[in-house]
């Protein structure tokens, strides 16, 4: 495992979650000069190729200075590959658009509702497969949740919500509470699920207030967390962990397998005993979802395969995540 060698002058003090999110860094040039790159600003792609850089600067200290294929940097750093045109990648990889049933709802599979709680990231992550996505039109937060709601309310098989984006931690904890607050009269829904990346990449947004209203929701709390290398994890990335655990979070992680970040078993195997250390299951490794401007990040079928068999023979099963692709209109995510 490679171990990081931050830059000191990178990280941030402890701060409000709010402080930290404005203070990103979105500049790509600056970017490759807080790594001692520079020099490789020529290789930047005009308009960072039609999607915004951002990344907190607590996630830059935890790159490897000097380093153009450090596998923190790759996942945020816009490339000239990415305005390639590549037969099969599309705006919609996964046909999102198609699984709309209200205001920022999407339901694809049975039993559970997604809502789009938040066009907003505090990283943007350039495999991004909603990076494309027309969140101006599709916010579940919007009004209050009431049309997002009305939809959970009428549909008595939905038992779970999962809350996306964007990131849904994007939201101010009292947004959260106002969704507690219409969740109160549907009976049918148990579970709430969240996806984020805020607690790695951000992790001072697992603050007093967030742990007190996720403690106090009266249903059973997943969150699944997104990392893809060993190297994203530190010290107040297990606090945060830490953190949501004791507030009765069962933690899981879903990775995408990324050409050049972690296609390598040795690399796959750190990152799993690495979430098993901060108390996070590995759960889903996902074959990229083939949107537009990613092609540069795939590794074939084959390979997947044959990664996650040398994992297989290295690990206990508990700690090998199941590898998927999700195929628009399709039941579930689909095995490999």
């Amino acid at each position: 495992m490679i171990t990081a060698s931050p830059a000191a002058r990178l990280s941030p003090p402890a701060s409000d979650w709010r402080t930290l999110w404005r203070d990103a860094i979105t500049d790509p040039r600056e970017l490759l000069e807080a790594v001692a790159l520079g020099h490789l600003a020529d290789r930047l792609p005009p308009g960072d190729a039609g999607f915004s850089l951002r990344v907190p600067r607590g996630f830059v200290a935890r790159m490897l200075t000097g380093t153009p294929d450090d596998p923190l940097l790759l996942q945020v750093l816009p490339q000239l590959a990415e305005l390639d045109q590549v037969a099969g990648f599309s705006v919609d990889a996964v046909g999102d658009m198609h699984a709309r049933s209200a205001q920022g709802v999407l339901h694809k599979y049975e039993g559970r509702a997604l809502l789009i709680a938040s066009g907003s990231c505090a990283i943007n992550c350039r495999y991004c497969f909603r990076r494309h996505f027309p969140y101006g039109d599709e916010m579940a937060a919007a009004g209050q949740w009431r049309k997002a709601l009305e939809h959970v309310r009428q549909d008595a098989s939905i038992t779970e919500l999962i809350l996306s984006g964007g990131d849904p931690l994007a939201l101010a904890t009292s947004k959260l509470e106002e969704l507690s607050r219409g969740l109160a009269d549907i009976p049918h829904v148990t579970r709430l699920r969240i996806h984020t990346r805020l607690p790695v990449v951000l992790p001072q947004r697992i603050d007093e207030a967030f742990t007190q209203w996720l403690t106090a929701l009266p249903l059973q709390k997943v969150v699944v967390l997104h990392a893809n290398h060993a190297n994203e994890f530190d010290a107040d990335v297990d606090a945060a962990c830490a953190r949501l655990r004791g507030a009765g979070a069962t933690l899981l992680n879903q990775a995408v397998l990324l050409r050049g970040i972690n296609d390598q078993p040795e690399i796959l195997e750190a990152l799993s005993e690495r979430l098993f250390a901060a108390g996070v299951l590995p759960y889903y490794l996902h074959q990229l979802d083939r949107v537009q401007g990613a092609a540069h990040f795939e590794v074939d079928d084959a390979r997947a395969l044959a990664l996650v068999e040398a994992v297989r023979h290295r690990l206990p099963g508990y700690l090998v995540p199941k590898l998927v692709r999700e195929v628009g209109g399709e039941p579930s995510k689909r095995p490999l």
